[in-house]
């Protein structure tokens, strides 16, 4: 990042149609920048799933985070973007941008954008940056599109072609960050799926297994109903209250919080929901209370039945939609979570999966779904590998939230020329 250094201040700026900018820079309409390539949908009848001709994208639902995903052929493709276009969504959503990673044909759902009097990385940030405004302009019709004249028309701002080139290259850098970071996720989150399969499938040390009614397990592991994790108390396993039990109108802005589903990820408690109730409330309702070392599932969602620890010493509320398991004495938390949320979780769920709009279980057929029961030492020592990968995985996406903060910073006082970069 040693390119963010070099930025300057003091700058005198002239207004423009779409803002004030620094006075040599320049307000240009896209056509005068690239040259634009409207897509066209070739008949369907050359069009295929098998890898024959080239890639055929037909719009946003084929964008990915930076590159399309290819899922469909075309032998006969009426217009092509080439390698390193730009591929900007002209139809609802409209305004997404990706980069063609190789000769494609594109469909009416895209354009083709091919730098020409601007450099190419500038023009794809520059892009990124003016997005928001390309969405409005499509806002006058019934329904969402941009034509040939809109992109032709859309203006932005045009820096020197020097200071271009050092814009992109620090815009640049940022994104291969995000991008490495990205791909190390991906691997923590293989190698995770890898250890998960292993640990609850033959533990640790074990030489002799059996075959159950769930499959082979180790010789020493029980395999129980999920209702046997949960301590005895009868309050120990159960989902929020219903209807009158919790009214909206009883929400307040301060209390005890209240879990949703969304604040519910995979092993992992993130509390975005900023209601809560009163103490009093709570207090009536204590049956659905939530405490240190709780497991909360979500029992709706796609799938059903994400888990997560409750490792805040602060009680909490669920809601109706969602469960908590306080575990027995001779459960460990981080273990019963990982295994709610493993492969003998997840296929014991779609056995109970109720559909509609939503996918849910019912809370009966929920306690009693069949999963592996390893004594408590081995459950610690299982979950302790486990968490060690979840902590590393926490950090990365941490640091990959860091990457993007920076770079939506960079990219308002850069492309705006309110920072100016310094050229050699």
């Amino acid at each position: 990042m040693a390119q963010i250094k070099s930025l300057q201040t003091g700058i005198k700026f002239k207004d423009t149609p779409i803002g004030k900018i620094p006075v040599d820079w320049e307000v240009l309409p896209l056509s005068q920048m690239a040259e634009i390539n409207m897509g066209q949908s070739p008949s369907s009848q050359v069009c295929h799933d098998y890898e024959a001709g080239l890639p055929f994208y037909q719009g946003n639902a084929d964008f990915g985070l930076k590159y399309p995903t290819t899922r469909r052929w075309c032998k006969k493709p009426l217009k092509i973007a080439l390698k390193g276009d730009i591929l900007i969504s002209v139809r609802a959503p409209v305004g997404e941008i990706n980069i063609a990673p190789h000769e494609c044909c594109i469909g009416r759902g895209l354009s083709a954008i091919r730098a020409t009097e601007i450099d190419d990385k500038y023009l794809y940030q520059i892009m990124l940056f003016h997005r928001k405004a390309l969405e409005k302009v499509s806002q006058g019709s019934t329904f969402k599109a941009i034509n040939r004249k809109d992109l032709s028309d859309f203006l932005m701002f045009a820096p020197p072609l020097p200071e271009q080139k050092k814009i992109a290259e620090i815009l640049t850098t940022v994104d291969d960050a995000i991008e490495e970071t990205d791909g190390i996720i991906e691997k923590t989150k293989e190698l995770k799926k890898g250890l998960m399969q292993q640990l609850l499938t033959r533990g640790i040390g074990h030489k002799k297994f059996k075959k159950t009614e769930i499959g082979e397990i180790p010789d020493a592991w029980e395999v129980v109903s999920l209702s046997s994790f949960a301590h005895k108390n009868k309050n120990s396993f159960v989902n929020g209250p219903f209807g009158s039990d919790l009214l909206s109108k009883e929400f307040t802005s301060k209390g005890i919080p209240v879990i949703y589903v969304r604040d519910i990820k995979p092993n992992r408690y993130e509390r975005v929901s900023t209601t809560y109730v009163l103490e009093e409330k709570a207090n009536q309702l204590c049956f659905c209370n939530v405490n240190y070392g709780d497991v909360i599932i979500a029992k709706v969602g796609d799938p059903p039945c994400d888990a997560a620890p409750y490792l805040i010493k602060e009680r909490a509320i669920i809601t109706q939609d969602v469960i908590r398991i306080t575990p027995a004495s001779d459960v460990d938390t981080w273990f019963l979570s990982n295994l709610i949320n493993s492969h003998w979780g997840r296929n014991a769920v779609k056995e109970i999966v109720i559909a509609g709009t939503r996918s849910r279980v019912s809370l009966t057929e929920f306690k009693q779904i069949k999963l592996p029961k390893p004594l408590v030492t081995e459950q610690r020592k299982i979950a302790r590998v486990l968490t060690e990968i979840d902590a590393e995985m926490k950090h990365q996406e941490t640091y990959k939230e860091n990457l993007e903060t920076l770079k939506k910073s960079l990219m308002q006082i850069l492309l705006t020329g309110k920072v100016r970069v310094k050229l050699k």
